[in-house]
């Protein structure tokens, strides 16, 4: 958790891996722009944080047992005074073990002043067999209602992605992650090369990572902002809408006072996935 200027609601909650991309619990390489994760679990985040007056940054160990290695370091730098209209870091976690038939995912919402979205990290735990990634991001913009300012094509779109991220490798198509400045997909908990057959059983639900920042490109918003987007996915027969468990971090920047954040979901409730 982050506090800014002495604020008693944190501007920025997470667990501390989907905070830096590595969700499920596991640790993995992530080369990215603003966040890059070493080995290893060497956790780095370049995002510019400024503030007024003071920061506060606390870590909670919700572990039943100790943490016997935690080091960390914080650089700053001192400025005489900020400018009027300086936006503050947020970042929110958010998770539904489920997502609703019908309902999009929301994965930011209650953003109430001036500010911009910088970047979106997303955690999925595919519950349904068949392609789960053509659900559109959408960003309801300064009072928009039914439809979006801006409405994407597709979730393997958004994350820099096409043509369900498959690579051509002996015995069929295979899903491959990658890392870029700006986007990526650094996490796919296994690896089968892809059937044609729905019924066939893969075991496990497979699990996969993936980020995007808004940093060349960032969403701007005068007085509100939401983010969601569809679980949407294909099987023989053309789209349908699935069920997955998603967790997501939103990061953006605004004024402040924030909306404070609705309570955090209990430990044992985010885990496992």
């Amino acid at each position: 958790r982050i506090y800014w200027d002495g604020e008693e609601a944190p501007s920025v909650e997470s667990p501390l891996g989907d905070f830096f991309c590595c969700g499920f619990g596991a640790s993995y390489s992530v080369n990215s722009m603003p966040i890059s994760v070493n080995p290893i679990r060497g956790f780095n985040c370049y995002f510019p944080m400024p503030f007024g007056k003071e920061a506060k940054i606390t870590i909670e160990n919700q572990c039943d047992e100790d943490v016997v290695n935690f080091f960390y370091q914080v650089d700053y730098l001192l400025v005489d005074e900020l400018p009027a209209d300086t936006g503050y870091f947020h970042a929110q976690w958010k998770r539904q073990r489920m997502t609703e038939t019908g309902n999009d995912y929301v994965i930011l919402d209650h953003v109430k002043g001036k500010g911009h979205y910088v970047g979106t990290y997303m955690a999925l735990t595919a519950l349904e067999r068949n392609w789960y990634g053509e659900g559109e991001i959408k960003f309801y913009i300064d009072g928009d209602k039914e439809y979006p300012t801006i409405c994407g094509t597709g979730t393997e779109d958004y994350f820099g992605g096409a043509w369900a991220f498959l690579v051509p490798e002996e015995g069929g198509l295979v899903e491959t992650p990658y890392c870029t400045p700006f986007l990526g997909f650094p996490y796919y908990s296994h690896h089968p090369a892809f059937r044609q057959n729905p019924a066939q059983d893969e075991g496990q639900p497979a699990q996969r990572s993936f980020y995007r920042w808004h940093i060349p490109d960032p969403v701007l918003f005068e007085e509100d902002l939401k983010v969601t987007i569809q679980q949407i996915g294909v099987r023989p027969g053309g789209l349908f809408e699935r069920q997955d468990d998603v967790a997501t971090v939103a990061y953006w920047y605004q004024r402040e006072p924030h909306v404070p954040f609705e309570k955090l979901m209990e430990r044992m409730l985010r885990w496992p996935r």
